[in-house]
């Protein structure tokens, strides 16, 4: 059986390294994405690879530290945390040179010992914010 935390440990390597062909390699041909948004993305492999270059075309030095793996069956959990400086537009947010840090769950599903489904879980207000993009939520 797969060592299923060395996949996913190769899968966020080859995004921290840019490889897109290594992070190919360990993604079911059917993959498919899910965002915070909750909105399921199917496509296959070059879904995840746009996802990654979206925000790494914000932010050129984006970094995802594994913080914990957990493998539980055939499902895969990551706690990562992601850094960057904000140097390319988000959304409808341009630059502002900003570093950024921020708590992501990563959950994966396998089939055939690939990276089938991917779930991520991230605060994107509490990214926003750190952006200026949106108010500092209220205090006490």
């Amino acid at each position: 059986m797969a060592d299923l935390g060395a996949i996913a440990r190769r899968y966020l390597d080859s995004v921290n390294e840019r490889d897109w062909d290594a992070m190919r390699t360990v993604m079911h041909p059917e993959y498919s994405y899910t965002g915070g948004d909750g909105r399921r993305v199917e496509g296959g492999p070059d879904v995840g690879i746009a996802v990654s270059k979206m925000f790494i075309g914000a932010m050129s030095d984006a970094h995802i530290a594994v913080d914990r793996i957990h493998v539980a069956g055939g499902v895969t959990i990551l706690e990562c945390t992601g850094t960057g400086t904000h140097d390319g537009k988000f959304g409808n947010t341009q630059p502002t040179q900003t570093r950024v840090s921020m708590p992501v769950c990563i959950v994966l599903e396998f089939k055939d010992g690939r990276i089938f489904t991917e779930r991520e879980y991230m605060d994107m207000a509490h990214f926003l914010r750190q952006l200026g993009a949106l108010p500092l939520a209220a205090t006490a």
